[in-house]
């Protein structure tokens, strides 16, 4: 989107990871800017290794001879507790680092902020994280960047800004974005720990899996489907499914044949063979459940 076909009430975050190169964060900031984005406010997070810190030095050396006029810089280090992280080398050092990582973004989506996420900077378990980061808390105008230039390789003499017409590229990275993403994200930025944020997620998911098996079963299947495919999904054989309702065996293998059928319409399954244990895999857990109320019972149906 173009600069003049945004709404400049919101201000724009960058907020960048940062290894043993500095130029990773000033030539995004720069590309940002040319671009038309309002960026107000940069937030470097970094680990307090001493190359990485120099690194962090010199982006602020940037900042402090007011080439970046009117842009705060926020220097973030990566915190466990009160104690900044060096590497990464544990699950508590990577627990950490999401941490901080998601409490950025989420100040920054708690103040108005459009964000611009720059994952390409640091070791390479930062990206990944920013990007879990991202698919929690982005909103639909957030942004996160892969940044690219032509030629320049690690060890060569270091350019913080690349002149005009040098290649040079910001590429976006594609972000999976909560559905109905205004309301959601409202209530993810509610909860202050990431580790809660996928716990709701992933009750979250379960509650919509749970209702969409409900609709197959109850909308889908006749009531005479519903319960053999009940009783297949409690490990009843057809001749004992036979038994339990008094029905021809051939009668309870032509209603799971036409169970198979809608099964593979509601799966999205090209043409091919549904089986009982797709079946199973797919329900046992909905019938075992208290979700269903059972209707089979010993009397002729």
């Amino acid at each position: 989107m173009n600069a003049a076909g945004r709404d400049r009430q919101n201000p724009e975050i960058l907020i960048a990871t940062l290894g043993v190169e500095p130029q990773v964060v000033t030539i995004t900031l720069d590309r940002l800017l040319a671009g038309g984005r309002a960026v107000s406010e940069v937030a470097v997070v970094y680990t307090e290794n001493p190359v990485v810190q120099k690194a962090m030095d010199m982006v602020a050396g940037e900042f402090r001879s007011r080439f970046y006029p009117g842009i705060q810089l926020r220097p973030v280090p990566v915190t466990a507790g009160q104690e900044k992280i060096r590497d990464f080398c544990n699950n508590a050092d990577l627990q950490a680092l999401l941490r901080t990582l998601y409490g950025e973004v989420r100040r920054a989506r708690q103040q108005g902020f459009i964000v611009h996420l720059c994952v390409s900077g640091g070791r390479k378990v930062m990206g990944i994280m920013a990007m879990v980061v991202a698919q929690l808390l982005f909103g639909p105008e957030d942004c996160a960047w892969h940044l690219v230039t032509e030629g320049w390789q690690p060890g060569d003499r270091r350019r913080l800004h690349l002149p005009a017409g040098e290649k040079v590229w910001l590429v976006p990275v594609p972000v999976l974005r909560w559905q109905e993403a205004g309301t959601l994200v409202r209530a993810v930025t509610e909860l202050d720990d990431p580790a809660e944020v996928v716990a709701w997620y992933e009750k979250l998911t379960r509650d919509e899996r749970a209702k969409r098996k409900g609709e197959f079963i109850r909308h889908w299947l006749t009531p005479a489907e519903r319960q053999v495919v009940e009783l297949a999904c409690r490990g009843l054989d057809n001749k004992a499914i036979a038994a339990r309702l008094y029905k021809k065996e051939q009668t309870v293998a032509n209603q799971l044949r036409s169970v198979y059928e809608k099964l593979r319409e509601w799966l999205g399954y090209p043409a091919g063979t549904i089986e009982r244990s797709v079946l199973i895999a797919e329900f046992s857990s909905y019938f075992l459940s208290e979700t269903f109320s059972s209707s089979v019972g010993t009397s002729r149906v």
